[in-house]
């Protein structure tokens, strides 16, 4: 270990620490090494590295840092850093040290690591090196073993990072088709969260606001609205998949509003185009499911219509959808197989940048 010049005065001992890493994707581990470095400085930087090979963002991890480490005196700043890692080879030290010096130009007076090349990093930058936890006993996970199962360490992640990685199952289809029905017996089925339909809601508060004697079929929409539904259906979704576990079930979702448009004034929204967010969309057919007007209802005759343009628009941007028909227990059997086969075939990360040691 190196201990060099640098140490502050202050009672927490150091003036300006250093972590480093690429948080590919950050842990428990990190957030430990990062909250156990910003007790010891008066001030912290945190600095995110990554290569243009890696599949999740450097914007991504340096907005996840910010917002779990958003303590007084911490700072996280990002670089992409496309050098391949060589511990023995001091030119490639240089190349590297150069990355982080332009994103870090302050002195620095303590480097904080729990990996081997603490010493060298922290002699290179003239501070002293101080080691944490390395044999990861305090968490015992890294950030290779996230990658390869995030589900079998899923308590090691931060709301931000979930949200990111839950995988999102929408279930949507024409009125009365048995959504509602669907999501909440996925959800009990994996013992996961779901996420009701704002857009009911919304309407239900419509209908009310028109006296207790109003019918349905006098609430009128404008497209001002929709985008609005959207939004806060979006809104709920993200909030509800940082608390969630790995799969959250969604009962419609922002891109379904689309449609919803469509269905109420006769023509698309001139901007409401959703990005796919969420992994697999569940259409549930309307054949073989009896209209019920519930009193928010009016629309047996349009759901043959909904329910193909909801094929064709899951077809047409690219979603990977499945189409649920038959008896309630038909349909969960194919819903749970599609959302098997999804959990199954696990996360996609790219491997980081070879290091040599």
């Amino acid at each position: 270990m190196n201990a060099t010049v640098g140490q502050s005065d202050s009672a927490r001992g150091f003036a300006h620490g250093l972590v480093l890493g690429k948080f590919y994707p950050p842990h428990a581990g990190h957030h430990h090494l990062v909250r156990t470095a910003a007790a010891r400085c008066d001030r912290l930087t945190v600095l995110v590295c990554a290569a243009s090979v890696e599949s999740i963002p450097l914007t991504d991890r340096v907005a996840w840092m910010r917002e779990i480490h958003s303590e007084t005196g911490i700072s996280v700043v990002g670089a992409v850093d496309d050098i391949p890692m060589d511990l023995t080879d001091p030119r490639v030290w240089d190349a590297h040290m150069a990355v982080f010096r332009a994103a870090v130009p302050e002195p620095v007076d303590a480097v904080f690591t729990s990996e081997t090349y603490g010493d060298e990093l922290a002699r290179r930058f003239g501070a002293q090196s101080i080691s944490v936890d390395p044999q990861r006993r305090r968490y015992p996970i890294s950030a290779t073993a996230i990658r390869r199962d995030p589900m079998a360490h899923w308590e090691f992640l931060e709301p931000p990072v979930r949200a990111a990685l839950t995988r999102r199952v929408v279930v949507l289809g024409a009125e009365s088709t048995g959504t509602t029905t669907m999501a909440t017996a996925l959800a009990e089925h994996y013992g996961a969260p779901w996420v009701p339909e704002y857009g009911r809601e919304y309407s239900e508060q419509k209908l009310a606001a028109l006296g207790p004697s109003a019918h349905w079929s006098q609430v009128e929409f404008t497209s001002a609205e929709f985008p609005l539904i959207a939004a806060r259906q979006q809104e709920r979704e993200d909030h509800a998949a940082r608390e969630s576990g790995p799969v959250l079930f969604c009962d419609t979702d922002a891109f379904a509003t689309e449609i919803w448009h469509e269905r109420y004034l006769g023509v698309p929204h001139p901007t409401l185009h959703t990005p796919p967010r969420q992994h697999l969309w569940l259409l549930t057919d309307h054949t073989d499911v009896p209209f019920e007007d519930d009193g928010l209802r009016d629309g047996e005759h349009l759901r043959p219509w909904m329910t193909e343009r909801f094929r064709t628009e899951l077809t047409r941007t690219g979603r990977r959808f499945t189409v649920l028909t038959g008896s309630h227990h038909e349909r969960l059997t194919a819903a749970v197989t599609a959302v098997d086969q999804l959990l199954s075939e696990g996360w996609s990360f790219a491997d980081p940048l070879p290091e040599k040691r």
